[in-house]
């Protein structure tokens, strides 16, 4: 409760700060009446903020049709996904050479032709898997819920309009750079790389797919012709490569044995059609760990809240 209070208040001392454009007193109090509301935000209007920030994202992206590589490729992906109808996704390709993908509040999935394009079928799954995995342990809704509540502070506004199409495009603009300068935590991340390596375990994808993936962002990180929000971010990041050997620990502790490199090992692009010849990276099972089968010994892909 303390930290609730002190947030609130931070938020009402930025409320009067020039920089937020509050010009005297009682606007300054309006928005800090604002923010504190804020705090109240329906799971259901987070949703529909997502939903609204969806549109103008894909109003701003050039999304591949139906019969684009990359969309058929993407659509054999997500197919190998089970057990996920819970989250009423949506799936799309941005083209672009941009190295990134994400999941929204509203089940929206993004993944941009860049991320394909240095990665092969196996760790892209992976990498989709991780962003499910925010959402599921609801890491999304609580990025959008601060987001809000920072530019609701600044806008002087209480809650989400419930009119379709009422939040501005402002508004949206200002929401999408809050999300982009505030990260996931360590254990955020971690969690969903846990959230991948149960995906690719329970849909007979190699259980290293993640371990995989991390690398290969981690190898073009220093490669400003590739990088993207993704590689941008792990390039000054120290925790990737903990995350990588922990997760390949995860792997091991389940029984599985790494086999090849991925695509890290590689030179070159993967293809938008397919993966190239020689790139497929399966985990063997071994007896000596502590599962069978495709049990993960006792890793949840969710949390409680």
């Amino acid at each position: 409760m303390k930290k609730l209070i002190l947030g609130v208040c931070c938020v009402m001392m930025m409320a009067s700060c020039s920089m937020l454009k509050i010009t005297d007193q009682n606007a300054a109090m309006n928005a800090a009446a604002a923010a504190a509301q804020a705090l109240t935000i329906s799971d259901a209007q987070i949703a529909q903020l997502c939903s609204e920030y969806m549109v103008q994202m894909d109003k701003e992206n050039t999304i591949a049709p139906a019969n684009n590589e990359y969309t058929q490729r993407l659509n054999r992906v997500m197919a190998r996904f089970h057990n996920i109808s819970s989250l009423n996704l949506n799936y799309k390709v941005y083209q672009s050479s941009t190295v990134n993908a994400f999941a929204s509040g509203d089940g929206s999935v993004r993944v941009y032709s860049g991320l394909m394009d240095v990665m092969n079928d196996d760790e892209l799954f992976a990498v989709i898997g991780h962003e499910l995995g925010h959402l599921i342990n609801k890491d999304v809704r609580d990025a959008y819920r601060n987001a809000y509540l920072i530019v609701a502070a600044r806008y002087g506004i209480a809650a989400v309009n419930t009119t379709a199409g009422a939040i501005s495009t402002g508004f949206l603009g200002d929401l999408g750079q809050e999300l982009a300068q505030n990260a996931y935590s360590r254990r955020q991340e971690t969690e969903a790389d846990e959230a991948a390596f149960q995906f690719c375990v329970q849909n007979g994808v190699d259980p290293f797919a993640m371990y995989h993936a991390l690398n290969v962002l981690i190898s073009i990180s220093g490669d400003t012709g590739q990088q993207g929000t993704l590689a941008q971010a792990f390039s000054d990041h120290p925790d990737t490569q903990k995350r990588a050997t922990h997760i390949r620990e995860v792997a091991e502790a389940a029984g599985y044995k790494l086999t090849s490199t991925g695509s890290a090992g590689k030179s070159g692009t993967v293809s938008a059609g397919s993966k190239p010849s020689g790139s497929k990276t399966t985990g063997v099972k071994t007896s000596g760990g502590s599962g069978s089968g495709n049990k993960t010994s006792g890793i949840k892909t969710g949390k409680k809240n």
